[in-house]
């Protein structure tokens, strides 16, 4: 599984999309389902992943700053669980 995780992360990172073929078809005879599955997901809008690996730019510092506002307003995110059932 790390095999086939640290191949995608280096997909992600380069630019080569013919690679990204490959790994699918790795990825959808491993004998892990989760991978395979998380295939069959990328499968569904391959345009997207594509055009993510081609796209030098990027929202995930949008997403970040989103989600870092989303635990200052909302204190169950940022409190362990037992202190978010005593605040309800």
């Amino acid at each position: 599984m790390r095999r086939l995780a640290m191949r995608f992360r280096g997909i992600l990172r380069g630019t080569d999309v013919q690679k990204l073929d490959q790994w699918l078809h790795d990825a959808e005879r491993s004998w892990l389902y989760g991978i395979r599955r998380f295939a069959r997901t990328l499968r569904q809008d391959l345009a997207a992943v594509r055009n993510a690996i081609t796209e030098a730019w990027s929202n995930g510092q949008t997403e970040g700053q989103i989600n870092r506002l989303k635990t200052l307003n909302d204190p169950c995110m940022a409190a362990p669980v037992s202190l978010c059932y005593a605040l309800e």
